[in-house]
């Protein structure tokens, strides 16, 4: 019973030990920058916060460092041109009051591949 008791209360720690990286808040004017962080301690997003809502450019990426979206937030709304990579194209996407307007694709050459 001791064991299983040593063992239960050793499992615990661990489990509570475990470290979630927090994210980091730094007063940037009137803005609040906030930057996230995937498990293995890469950045995960970074922008600005506006009276509480999502404000100005916003970046994202990959957990090996890679940027795979970028774009603009207007309070709290995506708007203007947002742009999302991956290995084999570039999608362009227009956003008109966190709505899409439009989507542009392109591929690794720089062709257009898909207009919407």
């Amino acid at each position: 019973m001791k064991a299983i008791t040593l063992i239960f209360t050793l499992l615990f720690s661990v489990v509570s030990n475990a470290q979630e990286i927090k994210p980091v808040f730094q007063q940037d004017g009137e803005m609040l920058k906030a930057t996230y962080f995937h498990d293995n301690g890469t950045v995960s997003q970074e922008g600005h916060f506006l009276k509480g809502k999502l404000h100005g450019e916003w970046k994202m990426y990959s957990e090996d460092g890679k940027k795979i979206a970028m774009g603009e937030y207007t309070e709290g709304k995506k708007t203007g041109k947002w742009f999302f990579w991956d290995a084999k194209k570039l999608k362009e996407v227009d956003f008109v009051d966190s709505k899409i307007a439009n989507v542009t694709e392109w591929d690794n050459a720089g062709q257009l591949a898909v207009n919407k």
